[in-house]
């Protein structure tokens, strides 16, 4: 039987590269909710980090995931939460 195993490493910045994730608090909070969110959409998060003005994600792609699809579920869904934040 074959095994394939793929991993993409996403990386994206902030809105016009503010360092909204300046705090470490902050950081520590978007990360959490990344890993939360992706469990809960089969999404195989292996490492979630960055910095104040962008975000590193390394994500193992299922059979029937693309990377488009990936990246809307976890890019698109924390930057919503995000701005719903105070």
């Amino acid at each position: 039987m074959s095994y394939l195993k793929t991993y993409i490493h996403f990386v994206w910045s902030t809105k016009n590269r503010q360092p909204y994730l300046s705090s470490e608090e902050t950081r520590k909070m978007m990360w959490m909710h990344i890993n939360e969110n992706a469990t809960i959409k089969n999404i195989y998060v292996d490492r979630v980090g960055g910095y104040a003005d962008h975000c590193h994600c390394l994500v193992s792609l299922g059979i029937d995931q693309t990377m488009k699809n990936i990246m809307q579920l976890i890019k698109g869904e924390s930057s919503h939460w995000f701005n719903r934040q105070d």
